[in-house]
């Protein structure tokens, strides 16, 4: 079987989005948002820069958690084994 047959990876992934802008979602009330700078492999991470610090909510009302509060945390280190979530975010035209 040739590699390039082979789905990408997680990493691979992530490295295609360094320089944007993605969220993280860590538990279901709190993350982080922030401009993807490096993808490392050992240990599992992800570096963040411009990061905020999130708290996300959902009601009933709302199911879908919303960015309720945010706070100023410039460059995180967040470990892939602690991650439920990334997303890329895209500019609102």
């Amino acid at each position: 079987m040739s590699e390039s047959g082979l789905p990408p990876s997680v990493f691979h992934m992530l490295e295609k989005n360094v320089g944007r802008r993605v969220s993280v979602i860590l538990g279901a009330s709190y993350g982080f948002e922030g401009k993807l700078i490096a993808v490392t492999h050992d240990p599992p991470g992800i570096w963040l820069s411009d990061a905020d610090a999130i708290i996300l909510r959902a009601t009933i009302a709302k199911p879908i958690p919303q960015v309720v509060g945010k706070e100023d945390r410039s460059e995180v280190f967040i470990n892939l084994n602690s991650v439920q979530r990334i997303e890329v975010l895209h500019k609102n035209k």
